[in-house]
């Protein structure tokens, strides 16, 4: 199954022919041998990770007596596939193994996944203290992490300064004067603002700053107070869908590494951000590869020690987590209410798990897990005719707020009842991490279990 997204094939031909350049070279130049972007390659799971997973979700279940479990026995609960990290882990080195990612630990702070990342070869990006905190309880040294936050607490870049966190990002020169006065020995780089008008989250509507400002302002400024500027940073925005934006904030990027220069400061690192997603790796990476073979050549890099370093935080974990929700409650409706049978309520929702749907734009399928007692993990995800079944729902949280509403329409190949399952694909990204206990309704900490398809 082929993403409809905007190729970066003859996106870079295009640039090239703006550029007199000759395009057929630019196509087949320092680019992966995988040219097309396809779900098989990147994204599916294997039956060996479906078999493992539907048997741990067998297990699980199977311990539950509804009609004598103690509260909070049929919970939510996670599966994660560590086999899919090191999968990610896999591609990135495969596809931009010149770029050193640190993972963006706001995304899923699982200490368990933290770990697998740490142990191939994975570094982290922090945005506060806690993070920072939780990064280095791990053992993990300090210069593994960049403080990728441009826009800082006081007293938590005294914490970084304390902790030799000796990384971080700014975007306005008032940032400067705090760095100046609690962390003053402290390698900065500069936040580039991009088009990312076509990412599924948009960031450069509260961070980043134009060239000119960059330029006329930051540098003279960090001069002034003879500050350590060590490269610039830019993000295209979480779930970016259009790469000739990442082609334009390298091109940004090497007129301002020029500009330090000319300041006399030694850049020595450049950050492309994140934003990555598995469903269109192949082309975003070949964007990077081109753009940084144009714009940050080995001639230029390999004298001045240049290093390239990226925040991926979706790419490596979403794939990871399968979310299980029991259904706790049904509600027939009249013939006719908008082609909708019933309404379900499930135990996880916007105010929990699923608070992506709100705060990452994510649409997440929903899945039959079970229903009259029978298991469909393994076919619904591997046949063809997973909800396209003649039974309409839609489905509900169970908090007492309106707005908790998991999704309005959605067709199910089985008449689900009270006390069947329902699953969640590819959650692992911005679901966990942002759940609430609103209404008394969750503890906060969703069980995960664990499985590792690649042993």
């Amino acid at each position: 199954m082929k993403h409809t997204i905007v190729d970066s094939e003859s996106v870079v031909v295009k640039l090239q022919n703006e550029d007199n350049l000759n395009s057929t070279e630019i196509i087949t130049r320092n680019l992966p041998t995988t040219t097309t972007t396809t779900t098989t390659n990147l994204v599916d799971k294997d039956i060996k990770s479906i078999d493992l997973i539907e048997a741990k979700i067998s297990n699980r279940i199977s311990e539950i007596d509804h009609e004598n479990c103690l509260p909070n026995d049929e919970d939510s609960f996670f599966i994660c596939d560590l086999g899919e990290i090191e999968k990610s882990v896999s591609i990135w080195k495969n596809y931009l193994p010149n770029v050193q990612p640190h993972y963006a630990v706001k995304c899923n702070s699982n200490i368990q996944i933290l770990q697998k990342l740490h142990g191939l070869g994975v570094n982290f990006d922090c945005a506060s203290k806690a993070e920072i905190d939780l990064v280095l309880s791990l053992g993990y040294d300090s210069e593994q992490i960049i403080y990728a936050n441009p826009c800082k607490t006081n007293s938590f870049i005294r914490h970084s300064e304390k902790q030799n966190v000796n990384l971080t990002t700014v975007d306005n020169v008032h940032e400067l004067y705090k760095i100046q006065k609690f962390h003053p020995n402290c390698n900065i780089l500069i936040r580039l603002i991009t088009d990312d008008s076509t990412a599924q989250c948009q960031l450069s509507t509260k961070f980043g700053c134009d060239l000119n400002v960059a330029i006329n302002e930051i540098l003279p400024v960090a001069k002034k107070l003879d500050l350590n500027v060590y490269g610039v940073a830019f993000h295209v925005g979480s779930g970016a869908k259009d790469f000739t934006s990442i082609y334009q904030a390298i091109k940004d990027s090497r007129e301002l590494f020029d500009k330090m220069y000319e300041f006399g400061f030694d850049p020595k690192i450049l950050d492309i951000g994140g934003g990555f997603e598995r469903e269109t790796f192949a082309d975003s990476a070949k964007m990077v590869n081109f753009a940084l073979d144009k714009y940050f050549p080995a001639q230029f890099v390999q004298p001045r020690q240049i290093r390239f370093i990226a925040e991926p935080g979706r790419f490596m974990v979403a794939n990871a987590f399968t979310l299980i929700t029991h259904v706790i409650a049904r509600r027939d409706l009249p013939q006719n209410s908008n082609n909708v049978n019933a309404m379900l309520y499930i135990n996880d929702g916007v105010y929990g798990n699923l608070n992506c749907i709100l705060f990452d734009h994510q649409n997440p399928r929903i899945y039959v897990l079970t229903n009259k007692n029978q298991l469909y993990y393994k076919q619904e995800l591997t046949t063809t005719t997973a909800n396209q079944g003649g039974y309409n729902f839609s489905v509900w949280g169970p908090t007492c707020d309106g707005l908790d509403c998991v999704s309005s329409f959605v067709k199910l190949s089985k008449d689900i009842q009270v006390g069947d399952w329902l699953f969640f694909e590819n959650v692992g990204a911005y679901t966990s991490c942002a759940s609430t206990k609103f209404n008394g309704l969750s503890t906060g900490e969703t069980e995960t279990l664990y499985v590792n398809s690649n042993e």
